[in-house]
């Protein structure tokens, strides 16, 4: 009789940590959306370049990469683009580009890139003749 009893307080007590478990979750997870609906995120679209690329419009959550390699996350198909040529990084609300040592080097608003520069909303990041703005939305 006393096995049954601690064999029901056991499965009972298991039961109610899993309940608790379950309502941190639940209440993290929803703390985790509300900060991401109320956060502004930044894109990057291309306005000039060639015509397989202008309107493209990417997201930043991560890094972007950009370069002439397939496993890049844009694509430029030009000699003057190296492999891995730029790289676009979120570092808390900021975006930054950093040019990942190409040949013919990145600028931003017609300035060259020689460390990774914060981007503010509306700057154009150029690599090669392709033009990137970036935006705050």
């Amino acid at each position: 009789m006393i096995d049954i009893a601690l064999l029901i307080g056991r499965l009972l007590f298991v039961a109610l940590l899993y309940l608790f478990l379950f309502a941190i979750m639940r209440t993290g997870i929803g703390l985790v959306r509300g900060q991401r609906a109320k956060d502004k995120s930044w894109t990057i679209a291309v306005e000039r370049g060639p015509k397989e690329l202008r309107g493209v419009q990417i997201a930043v959550h991560g890094p972007v990469i950009v370069g002439r390699n397939p496993g890049a996350d844009i694509v430029i198909g030009a000699s003057y683009v190296s492999g891995r040529h730029a790289r676009f990084t979120l570092m808390g609300q900021s975006l930054f580009v950093e040019d990942l040592g190409s040949t013919n080097g990145t600028t931003v608003n017609d300035q060259p890139v020689f460390a990774p520069t914060a981007l503010h909303d509306k700057d154009v990041v150029t690599i090669g003749d392709v033009a990137i703005r970036v935006r705050f939305a």
